[in-house]
């Protein structure tokens, strides 16, 4: 087996260093998920928007695996020691049972306030709630072009990507449903 320290140096000669660019690219798609996250709580509450919070909860999920990737990243650098003998990497295995379980909770609290909404329904501002979620196609789509050009190769880099997906699909449909033209004839 190939010892990957040995005789190696990372700052020298050999003029590179493994995952450097897909933890910026992680990085970079966690600051992006992360700061529309926000946007899209502040425009659900404001328009009344139930799928653009619900949106907001799935990309504080999205949120929460890209900066666990992105740690994982940081302690799969620190060498294994006699209590860890794999090393760090077990952290992205509870990283992503933590997120599987936030998942549960938030389409709970989903399923609950639809549930409500349909007893007692609330206006929504569907102008706002369109422009909110255009601007949450654009961010998705700008993480997928930064997490698909990273180096390749790397799992969780390509799931971080994979994520992305769903995003401007349910971006896409909330801007079909409530489109400029179908709030400006209303």
């Amino acid at each position: 087996m190939h010892d990957h320290h040995q005789g190696h140096n990372h700052h020298g000669a050999h003029g590179h260093v493994h995952g450097g660019g897909n933890e910026r690219a992680i990085g970079i798609a966690a600051l992006l998920a992360g700061s529309f996250m926000l946007a899209e709580v502040a425009g659900g509450l404001l328009s009344g928007s139930l799928a653009l919070l619900a949106d907001a909860g799935h990309m504080l999920t999205d949120f929460a695996s890209l900066v666990l990737a992105w740690l994982a990243f940081r302690l799969a650098r620190r060498p294994a020691d006699w209590k860890r003998t794999y090393g760090f990497y077990r952290f992205s295995v509870l990283a992503a049972f933590v997120n599987g379980l936030a998942l549960f909770v938030i389409a709970g609290w989903i399923c609950f306030e639809a549930y409500s909404r349909m007893r007692e329904p609330v206006e929504v501002l569907g102008g706002l709630m369109f422009w909110v979620a255009l601007g949450g196609l654009v961010i998705n789509i700008a993480a997928f072009w930064v997490l698909s050009r990273a180096e390749g190769g790397n799992l969780n880099v390509r799931a971080a990507a994979l994520t992305c997906v769903p995003q401007p699909c349910t971006s896409g449909v909330i801007c079909l449903v409530r489109s400029p033209r179908s709030w400006l004839l209303s």
